[in-house]
């Protein structure tokens, strides 16, 4: 039985420090891939972390069968997904932190710096169908009779942004110059 398997038995049995020791070379590795998926070096972390606690919660599920870096960047890869759509749900629902002036002002300072990136990034057009959708919930429909556009015009516009977004969130701090759509 190699190490590997002897730690996640261990790890099965309720260790903790076999479990730490299973993970310990994969931290660095999973942080890294992570930083390519979320929009953040704190989203990162974040992932991070709960794709730990997930896989200690859940190592009894674990199949041997398969390699254990496999089953623990699935983990990784659904935790980012989560937080990326947590975050996007976050821009919408601001309202409901107005109970932790801390939690609103950060949620504030990142929907500012979204937007300011889709106004930099976005044709005019384009920055204003995406607001009217996503800030003002309005249906494509009625976005496209506001922007005298077709339907199909503001969907195909609406996912350019929305990819030309997560282009310019997961750039890193050097790279500037997104090309605008429109």
């Amino acid at each position: 039985m190699s190490d590997e398997l002897k730690l996640i038995d261990a790890a099965k049995g309720g260790s903790v420090d076999a479990f730490t020791e299973l993970v310990r070379g994969y931290r660095e590795s999973l942080f890294r891939f992570l930083l390519t998926r979320c929009t953040s070096h704190a989203d990162a972390e974040d992932a991070l972390q709960d794709t730990l606690i997930n896989a200690y919660r859940y190592i009894g599920s674990y199949n041997p069968q398969w390699r254990f870096s496999t089953w623990l960047y699935r983990i990784a890869i659904r935790n980012a997904g989560k937080l990326r759509s947590s975050n996007l749900a976050e821009l919408g629902d601001l309202a409901d932190d107005s109970a932790d002036p801390l939690a609103h002002c950060i949620a504030d300072s990142e929907r500012a710096n979204l937007w300011r990136s889709a106004k930099r990034v976005l044709s005019d057009e384009v920055f204003a169908a995406m607001w009217l959708r996503y800030v003002e919930d309005m249906s494509v429909r009625d976005i496209a009779s506001v922007l005298e556009r077709t339907s199909s015009w503001t969907k195909v516009n609406l996912l350019r942004g929305r990819r030309a977004l997560e282009v310019e969130m997961n750039a890193t701090a050097g790279n500037t110059g997104s090309e605008a759509y429109g």
